[in-house]
Formats: C-alpha cells, structure tokens, sequence
C-alpha cells in the first residue's frame, strides 16, 4: 500500500463498526453506488448480485424504506483459496457490501472478512480473511 491508501485505510478503521468497516460520503445515492463497483473493481472484487432492499420492502411487504442496496462482492481467486481450504464456506460467501441512504449521505459499509471467517475456526483461512480485509478497507478508503 502506498502511504496514501494506508492513511486512507485508517481513516476507515476508524469508523469501523464491530462487524465492518464504513464510510459516509457526500455524493447522491446512485453515485455512490457506482463509485463503489469502481473501487471495488479496483480490487479485484465482482459483484455477483445487487439487491434492491427498497424495492424488495415495497413489493413483499407494502412498506417504504430507505434506499438500500447489497452488493455480493467476490474476489475470484481468493474466494478459489479459500474453498479449497473449507468447502463450505460458500455458506459465507460472496462478501456484502451496503450503501445506503442516512441523513443525506450515502453510507458505505463492508464485511469484515476477519471476523466473519473466524467462525469457522480454520486458521489456514487467516491469510484469505486478512487480504480480503485490505482490500475491502482500500476499496471504501477510496472511494
């Protein structure tokens, strides 16, 4: 990382929230989306799926919502590694991204790979976990 990314990065440690990391940005919703999948490009991630919770709350449920969109990100060779350490990590699989709308901002926040693997108690997914980390804190520093 260069010494930008790295400050940037801790920027984001900052406002890191017990299960992810997060960043609130001044730019409109669809924006920052779109800033997203860039960042996230970047690293290396595809977005597998994209759900709309707004639409999804306005159609199952009749109620409105904010605007609200998971991303399923993938790293392809890292998710590679990983499931050929633990086969059924799919079940943990892809990592989520979300932004959403709060008080004029868009909200961005990411998984964190860390916590999430550990649950599985294979040590061997450690190296997997951190680098996903990283990339997932460059990708929202970044933004």
């Amino acid at each position: 990382m260069n010494s930008t990314s790295v400050q940037n990065a801790e920027k984001v440690s900052e406002s890191k929230i017990g299960y992810g990391f997060s960043r609130a940005l001044d730019l409109p919703f669809e924006e920052a989306i779109e800033r997203v999948k860039e960042t996230l490009k970047a690293e290396g991630f595809g977005v597998l799926s994209e759900i709309n919770i707004k639409e999804k709350m306005k159609e199952k449920l009749g109620v409105e919502f904010r605007d609200y969109v998971i991303l399923g990100a993938c790293n392809p060779p890292i998710a590679y590694q990983a499931l050929q350490e633990e086969l059924a990590l799919g079940l943990l699989l892809p990592c989520n991204v979300v932004v959403y709308e709060e008080n004029g901002q868009s909200v961005v926040a990411a998984i964190d790979a860390v916590r999430m693997m550990s649950i599985v108690g294979n040590p061997k997914l450690e190296a997997a976990a951190t680098a996903v980390n990283e990339k997932l804190a460059r990708a929202i520093a970044n933004l």
